[in-house]
């Protein structure tokens, strides 16, 4: 079967477009550019790559950015405090926090902590519950992202069996949510599996859609996969590779070269689904910049 590749990184680009002259639009009439904030905690090497690269997607946009530092022995205390200031700032619209924190600091609370209306990660809970009923809301970067890449290739879903692997609240639940709402993309009959399922082998080799958020290399192998199935790599997990440069390269849940070729559409890793998780974020910070998506 000739697959073909779900490209998030030429999506991305086609938003990009789409968001930067909505930008000049807001500008041209008066109005303010949108500004987003990032707190980084410590040196993670993963988290500096991410918000390097959001604070890139933002020039590239026309948004103003800030990068707020702090050390990995910050205190709990210090950082609610940023967040307080970063709530009651009129010239930010949105801001996010980089996760993991270390260890000291209890994530959920600083996730509570951020205004709702400004939590353009979508992790507060307020966003979390408007998502599950289908009201207006900031979604998780990476769910919409995925939603947005089957909608730009009208990937049909009414009806289909969508199987997401991994139960996360960042991508496996909200996800599986959207997958079955009455909407396009959406109208599943959604399925989540994680690492108590039974029979789980099976249960993907009837899935129409595969939605992998494991975080585990490789695990989705052609024996799980139908003849025509939808596959999205959510993984990225770097693996050791000493023919590499940099000593590792980045690898899916989805074992490519075996499963690709009997899907009809396949996310590749890189360039899949982490493209429009960046971009996802600059959706929500243009809809936080324009003010209407809470009537309050």
């Amino acid at each position: 079967m000739e697959y073909k590749i779900l490209d998030g990184k030429k999506i991305s680009e086609e938003i990009k477009k789409e968001i930067a002259s909505e930008v000049e639009n807001i500008v041209r009439n008066g109005g303010k550019r949108p500004h987003l904030a990032a707190i980084l905690v410590g040196h993670d090497g993963g988290s500096e790559t991410y918000v390097a690269s959001k604070v890139k997607s933002c020039e590239e946009v026309g948004f103003a950015s800030s990068l707020i530092r702090f050390e990995s022995d910050v205190t709990e205390e210090q950082l609610l405090s940023a967040i307080d200031k970063l709530n009651k700032d009129p010239e930010v619209d949105g801001f996010i926090v980089q996760l993991p924190l270390p260890k000291h600091i209890d994530e959920q609370k600083i996730i509570e902590r951020v205004d709702y209306r400004k939590d353009v990660d979508g992790f507060h809970p307020i966003n979390v519950g408007r998502m599950s009923i289908g009201l207006p809301c900031f979604i998780s970067a990476t769910p919409q992202g995925i939603v947005e890449l089957l909608r730009r290739y009208e990937i049909p879903t009414s009806g289909k069996h969508c199987v997401v692997l991994g139960r996360s609240n960042i991508v496996g639940k909200p996800i599986a949510q959207l997958m079955s709402h009455k909407t396009y993309p959406g109208d599943c009959t959604v399925t989540i599996c994680h690492s108590r399922t039974q029979g789980l082998k099976e249960i993907c080799q009837t899935a129409d859609i595969i939605i992998a958020a494991l975080g585990s290399p490789e695990f989705l192998t052609k024996d799980m996969v139908k003849e025509g199935a939808v596959v999205v790599d959510v993984g990225t997990t770097r693996v050791p590779d000493t023919t590499r440069k940099s000593g590792f390269r980045l690898t899916g849940d989805v074992k490519f070269e075996e499963v690709a070729p009997l899907c009809s559409y396949i996310t590749p890793v890189p360039g899949g689904v982490g493209p429009m998780t960046i971009v996802s974020l600059m959706m929500n910070t243009l809809k936080a910049g324009q003010k209407n998506l809470f009537n309050d």
